[in-house]
């Protein structure tokens, strides 16, 4: 099949791969700021701010939250917890659920972390200006259930 043949496409308009790529970019710009100094990759970050903020939440919570492969979240958070930053403690009523809970040492780091996140977030409204509710409205329809 030759391209002649191949429908009209137009990849650069195409929301999922747009979405894509923009999400990787973020992320990376991201981490840059957290990476070097705290030694957190993006997988732990997104497990980090989760435990920190998510009431008691499982592996399989975070998993479904940050759209991160379960093995990915293990991985992230046995390298946590090894550096005792959280907890692993087994859930009593359902013995396949890890739960996790920041300790003192994660909370230091989160307390260090957030106001990156929060700059970091603060520059991109800054550079939508007007357009940011708009944007905050059409990601809102898009993440509906």
């Amino acid at each position: 099949m030759s391209t002649k043949d191949l429908p009209e496409f137009d990849l650069e308009r195409f929301l999922p791969y747009r979405f894509t790529v923009l999400a990787a970019r973020l992320s990376a710009e991201m981490a840059q700021h957290y990476k070097h100094e705290f030694g957190i990759s993006n997988p732990e970050w997104r497990v980090l701010v989760n435990v920190g903020y998510a009431e008691n939440p499982s592996v399989r919570d975070i998993e479904k939250r940050v759209s991160l492969e379960k093995s990915k979240v293990s991985r992230a958070a046995a390298r946590l917890e090894a550096r005792g930053l959280i907890t692993k403690v087994e859930d009593p009523d359902d013995r396949r659920l890890v739960k996790l809970d920041l300790t003192e040492k994660g909370a230091d780091l989160l307390s260090q972390l957030v106001p990156i996140a929060l700059s970091f977030q603060s520059s991109l409204e800054n550079k939508l200006g007007a357009s940011e509710a708009t944007l905050n409205e059409a990601l809102d329809l898009l993440l509906e259930d």
